[in-house]
């Protein structure tokens, strides 16, 4: 059925993505847009993002510290509380090793608990997403299991017997990091540009020169040519800056 996604209103929306970054870049403008529409927006992190620096003084602790408080700073400029920001505290790049049932299981929870009106998550089907990270990778499938398992209650029926979680059928899926080919649904964020290209910006251990050398804070020579190259790998359609998505309806049935 057709779903105007950005127009939602009043809904339960629950985002996972691999680290604490890939939901501003590929969804910012659109998490915007629903923050202002009183959705109640969850952020579900499967990384804690701790090894993507090449400052040699930089310890995974500390960058863990950094990207958490980067993310919660970006959800803020988004209009996301971090109280609803939720982290699964894996380390970067070992994900795939996580026992694969325990993930689905503990994903399978999380689903059940808020009752989503709206799941946003990786496309599992994305060029980029399969040759690119393993956390890209291992989230997109996992979530995608998750979805389908909820539904069903013989799939992890202690949840209902412990823990009084119903079973629960995701409506719609969204799924970002799309391939051009299997696009279906484009937000037009020209309003909410300028807001998207600050909560990018609070990822600032993300960019050059942080990523080599930390600093907590932008030149604003720097800051201005990040910014410029945003927006020239910003995602256009028709003449507008968009964010794509692959939109579906009982996807897992089909």
């Amino acid at each position: 059925m057709p779903f105007d996604l950005e127009k939602a209103q009043g809904r339960t929306i629950l985002l996972f993505t691999p680290h604490p970054d890939d939901d501003t870049f590929c969804c910012a403008g659109t998490l915007a847009l629903l923050a202002r529409q009183q959705n109640k927006i969850h952020i579900v992190l499967y990384t804690n993002d701790d090894r993507g620096s090449y400052d040699s003084e930089m310890t995974s602790q500390r960058l863990a510290q950094i990207r958490g408080a980067e993310e919660e700073e970006a959800c803020r400029i988004l209009g996301i509380s971090k109280e609803n920001i939720h982290w699964l505290q894996f380390h970067d790049g070992m994900l795939e090793y996580a026992n694969p049932m325990d993930l689905v299981e503990e994903v399978t929870k999380i689903i059940r608990t808020y009752r989503p009106d709206v799941v946003m998550s990786i496309d599992p089907g994305s060029e980029y997403v399969r040759w690119h990270k393993t956390d890209h990778r291992m989230s997109a499938n996992n979530t995608v299991d998750a979805i389908r398992a909820a539904e069903w209650h013989l799939y992890f029926p202690n949840q209902l017997l412990h823990d009084h979680l119903e079973p629960w059928h995701v409506p719609i899926e969204a799924y970002f990091y799309v391939t051009p080919q299997d696009a279906n649904y484009w937000v037009n964020i020209e309003s909410v540009l300028d807001v998207k290209l600050k909560a990018s910006a609070a990822h600032v251990s993300q960019f050059n020169p942080s990523i080599r050398k930390y600093r907590a804070d932008w030149d604003p020579k720097d800051l201005e040519k990040t910014k410029e190259g945003l927006r020239a790998r910003a995602t256009k359609k028709d003449g507008h800056i968009v964010e794509a998505y692959r939109i579906a309806g009982s996807f897992n049935q089909q």
